[in-house]
């Protein structure tokens, strides 16, 4: 029999660990038997258990909040408000059924700890208790749970308005790599339980005050109807229900609000100590005690008062000496910070070295105070963009761009951005952050009703309309974006006009580097013999001006070991020799819808004038071409690439490799997005049509 027991003894503690005070279903047993006191009479003996659970955990929770070392390590305390508070009140209709159905019983009717606390606190005499119930109230209703109240009220509301620009400082970490994301989550987690706790500690700061008015008027209804039963129902003389009620009534009053006292300085601690570390008894005598100073004249104080006449001096005097014996141990042995230099050393200037100030930002980001919430609020988070940018731009164009900073400009209005590339502007623009910025891809105004503005990437005419208009937007064929997109496709289109600046030496070397182990043979045999990394990082930046991918990379190192192998030194005649090589890539990537490429062709006699044109050395070609002509080509070329256009073709220009350079330069200032190709950048097996001559 005693090995069956043993046998099944492990499957019984499975089962019990289930209803077990810390579990998910005890915890629901233990709310719903709170809920049924309120319903069901309670024997005296089980409400002594349920009067002293009360007072116990009241003693409890002050006592974790008294060693809490920051509030939220007590995210609970709001949901234990909640119920110490039912609890209490539970206990208190118990406590009021018993008085008034058995209180003609004796001071016992309603158990032994009502009965101690209305004998021992009030002395034997109703009225002192009366007095005392009534301070306590005052103290807990007035003082305390007030004062907890609109300190709980204030610190939701710093909370709250604070939080976007604490998220923005954590993307801004995180955008720079100050941090990684794992600590990024964890820091916008405890941001968000912060906002939480405090949020809720104003909600929960009202059940403590909740709680006082009940308590007053239980007591008064347990005093009325008292005397009422026990004059008309028991026969009962006025002084003796008087006495017996009243005692009892009061009894009931002071054990529950004792507890209540306790919760609402409990409270009132953890709303207070806001961002001290630590627990409440370090802090207060690490502050308190920090400097000889205050010690020495509150000892001062107190010995001038024990000087007085008519003052008992002893206490003063006793406490003078611990003030000034504590004046006298700071003095010798001051308080130090933990990570503060020994008082030995030189001064460290507090100024920030000289050298900080020549630090720049390759990408920054500034935004108006009205925008912030773009980047510290809920989804489409603009951090989230930016970081698809930089891996967008990686699987695009070949290289990692340097991390976004994002920060907070008061000096911009407060709709308004600003792109600085290298400390120098590159862009702004306007938003509206509750809007959504509605586009007609034709061209043309949307037809809605909204705000006039327009796109700040491209200058497209716009509208900023009201999110409930997108559905209505969309039938109509228009394109509703929100800000941060807007934003993104802005800073999108800005790094692609300064790629070339953002690829420095140190991202060419880190490019180089990183390439896989088997081109690293190529990489130590093309550098330094045949040309140095400042020169594969121009070449590199020739190509990203005018939008070539890098991505493959070891192609174009072995075009310009190629270029180097032919006796080609000027930068141009290298990247003209690695375009040629490219030629596939810038191919596919000129092809239009409709699987060729169109193309508007320089005629021989535009490219003769050019050539003869051309000036200087042969590793330094220079176009010298008078500026009527160049006003002539300037013409004739708009005339081409409008009419290319109105038939709804986006061509490039086709030229022979000696000019293509050249007339590059030229096209850039008229038409920057229209890309120029030389005949060897052609695939052999693209499709191409010619649209238009020049």
């Amino acid at each position: 029999m005693s090995q069956s027991f043993a046998a099944h003894l492990p499957a019984w503690s499975a089962r019990l660990r289930v209803y077990a005070p810390g579990s998910d279903v005890g915890l629901a047993l233990g709310v719903v038997a709170l809920l049924s006191v309120l319903i069901l009479p309670l024997p005296p003996f089980v409400l002594d258990v349920g009067l002293s659970l009360s007072v116990t955990a009241a003693v409890l929770v002050l006592m974790v909040a008294l060693f809490l070392r920051r509030p939220l390590d007590f995210t609970s305390f709001p949901t234990l408000l909640l119920l110490t508070t039912l609890l209490r009140l539970s206990l208190n209709v118990a406590t009021t059924r018993l008085i008034l159905s058995r209180g003609n019983e004796g001071p016992a009717a309603a158990g032994h700890v009502v009965a101690a606390f209305g004998g021992f606190l009030m002395g034997g005499d109703v009225v002192i208790g009366l007095i005392l119930f009534a301070i306590l109230l005052v103290v807990n209703f007035m003082v305390i749970t007030k004062g907890s109240g609109r300190i709980a009220e204030v610190a939701a509301r710093f909370a709250l308005d604070a939080m976007p620009g604490k998220q923005m400082a954590i993307d801004a970490e995180l955008s720079s790599g100050g941090i990684d994301e794992k600590t990024a989550r964890r820091r916008r987690r405890e941001l968000e339980e912060e906002s939480g706790f405090y949020g809720a500690m104003d909600g929960a700061a009202k059940f403590v005050r909740g709680d006082a008015v009940a308590g007053l008027l239980i007591t008064s209804i347990n005093i009325a109807g008292g005397l009422a039963i026990g004059l008309v129902r028991h026969g009962m003389a006025f002084s003796d229900a008087a006495d017996t009620y009243t005692t009892l009534t009061v009894g009931d009053g002071l054990v529950s609000q004792i507890p209540a006292l306790l919760v609402s300085v409990a409270a009132g601690i953890v709303v207070t100590k806001g961002g001290t570390e630590g627990p409440a008894d370090a802090a207060l005598m690490r502050q308190l005690g920090a400097g000889p100073k205050p010690l020495a004249i509150a000892a001062g104080a107190a010995g001038v008062l024990a000087a007085m006449p008519g003052l008992p001096a002893l206490p003063f005097l006793a406490l003078a000496g611990l003030a000034g014996g504590g004046a006298w141990l700071r003095f010798k042995n001051p308080l130090t910070e933990p990570d503060a230099a020994p008082a030995v050393t030189a001064p460290v200037s507090r100024e920030p070295p000289i050298g900080d100030a020549l630090r720049m930002d390759m990408i920054r980001l500034e935004l108006g105070y009205g925008l912030l919430a773009l980047a510290g609020g809920e989804t489409p988070r603009l951090t989230e963009q930016i970081k698809g940018l930089r891996r967008a731009i990686a699987g695009e164009m070949g290289f990692i761009l340097p991390p976004v900073r994002i920060q907070d400009n008061m000096q911009l209005p407060a709709d308004t951005y600003a792109v600085r590339i290298k400390e120098i502007e590159a862009g702004r623009g306007e938003l509206r952050p509750n809007l959504l910025l509605a586009m007609d891809p034709r061209g043309g105004l949307p037809e809605l009703p909204g705000e006039r503005t327009s796109e700040p990437a491209f200058g497209l005419p716009a509208l900023w309309i009201d999110p409930a208009l997108r559905d209505e937007a969309g039938l109509r064929g228009y394109t509703a974006v929100d800000p941060p997109s807007v934003l993104a496709t802005h800073l999108t289109e800005i790094v692609r006009q300064t790629m070339p600046e953002l690829l420095s030496f140190a991202e060419t070397q880190k490019l180089l580097d990183e390439l896989p182990r088997e081109h690293q043979k190529l990489v130590s045999e093309l550098i330094p013999s045949q040309i140095s990394t400042g020169g594969v990082q121009r070449v590199l930046q020739s190509l990203l001006a005018e939008r070539v991918s890098i991505r493959d990379l070891p192609t174009v190192l072995e075009g310009i070991q190629e270029a180097c192998a032919a006796q080609a030194r000027a930068v141009s005649a290298i990247a003209g020799h690695v375009r040629a090589r490219l030629a596939r890539q810038i191919s596919d990537a000129h092809t239009g819808p409709a699987g060729y490429i169109p193309l508007v062709t320089l005629s021989p006699e535009w490219e003769a004038a050019f050539i003869e044109a051309l000036t200087g050395p042969a590793e330094d070609r220079q176009l010298a071409m008078a500026p009527t002509r160049l006003a002539e080509f300037m013409q004739r070329f708009r005339a081409a690439f409008d009419a290319a256009g109105a038939a709804g073709e986006a061509p490039v220009l086709l030229t022979g490799g000696g000019v293509r350079a050249h007339v590059r330069a030229i096209v850039e200032r008229i038409r920057p997005a229209t890309a120029v190709l030389a005949q060897a950048e052609i695939s052999p097996r693209a499709r191409i049509r010619t649209v238009g001559s020049i």
